[in-house]
């Protein structure tokens, strides 16, 4: 019975996500603790530590937020980088099939506004075409 248990939960895992640096991590991860919201710090906490029994990482998010058609978007990386003196949270999904025109519509870019926000602003980046990678980057304002 414990090697089932053992089975189940492994088969139920989810792997944290990394946390990727477009630029100095030191520096980022300075920007971060400077500028980070209560929100943005839960994510992060959520994502990057194992999860068990969930259908991806942010399921519900992404349930909440339209972006579920089939298959849930597939969180792959997390992503910290710099605009001018803010700073920038990219969460890059795998998305084969939720369509890119879904992640960009105008009325549910400002949802991801609301959502993590306050504070924030939103875009949404066709990270890699061919692979199907997309990120809702967070910009704090």
């Amino acid at each position: 019975p414990i090697l089932l248990i053992g089975l189940a939960l492994q088969y139920a895992e989810l792997e944290p996500v990394s946390v990727e640096y477009d630029g100095d991590r030191d520096a980022l991860e300075a920007l971060w603790d400077a500028q980070a919201t209560e929100t943005l710090v839960k994510v992060r906490q959520d994502v990057t530590r194992h999860r068990y029994g969930d259908e991806a990482h942010l399921d519900t998010t992404v349930k909440a937020l339209g972006l579920v058609t089939t298959e849930y978007p597939q969180l792959r990386y997390l992503q910290l980088s710099q605009q001018d003196d803010n700073l920038q949270f990219a969460m890059v999904f795998s998305s084969p099939d939720t369509p890119f025109y879904d992640w960009v519509d105008e009325k549910r870019v400002e949802k991801y506004k609301t959502f993590f926000g306050p504070g924030v602003d939103a875009d949404v980046i066709k990270v890699d075409k061919d692979k199907r990678l997309v990120a809702i980057r967070l910009t704090i304002l």
